[in-house]
């Protein structure tokens, strides 16, 4: 599934007329419920307490056309900043032109920064935050990119809720859901 998630990345990144490798890209995270299931948790379930729900967090990357660079499962209880952590280091020099990363507020601090510089040298951190003064829903820039992508991934009825005991498992459905995307989105063009 990722060879074939990373070469039609590559064939949409080329038809929308730009590089196969990004330079910027968008992190955040989601936390999913867990849905009633029988047996045995595998891979066991956190509790995320800033959103006061029991099941896994999904940490994904996505490029500025909203397409999946990577993505990960774990359980909801760790932070974003460790998470996010965990994330970069499984991308592995696979964008090696990769030199900026927008952020919310849960990546900023000392810890996620000194693992960017360890995993990734030459990207630049930026935190996107909400204005003070701003009441109500506002849009913000390039983080309004990375939701977008998680509500299209969240329309599958799979992914709406944590239904598998394995985390590798709730990826390979994640790489489907991005796979069905960028093939939606290639017929489109033809």
């Amino acid at each position: 599934l990722e060879r074939i998630h990373h070469a039609l990345y590559v064939q949409c990144r080329e038809q929308a007329g730009r590089e196969a490798s990004p330079t910027v890209a968008i992190i955040d995270s989601q936390s999913v419920k867990n849905a009633e299931k029988g047996g045995r948790a595998i891979d066991p379930a956190g509790y995320d307490a800033g959103k006061k729900i029991k099941g896994k967090k999904r940490h994904l990357l996505v490029d500025t056309e909203g397409l999946v660079l990577q993505v990960i499962v774990h359980a909801a209880d760790i932070q974003d900043r460790d998470g996010g952590v965990l994330l970069l280091a499984s991308l592995f020099g696979l964008f090696p032109f990769l030199r900026k990363l927008y952020a919310d507020a849960g990546y900023q601090g000392p810890k996620f920064q000194n693992a960017l510089k360890r995993v990734l040298r030459r990207v630049k951190l930026e935190i996107v935050k909400r204005s003070d003064a701003a009441k109500g829903f506002v849009v913000l820039p390039k983080r309004w990119i990375v939701e977008r992508t998680i509500g299209w991934l969240n329309r599958r009825r799979r992914l709406a809720k944590d239904w598998e005991n394995l985390n590798r498992k709730a990826l390979a459905f994640l790489r489907l859901a991005s796979i069905r995307l960028m093939v939606r989105r290639l017929c489109k063009a033809t």
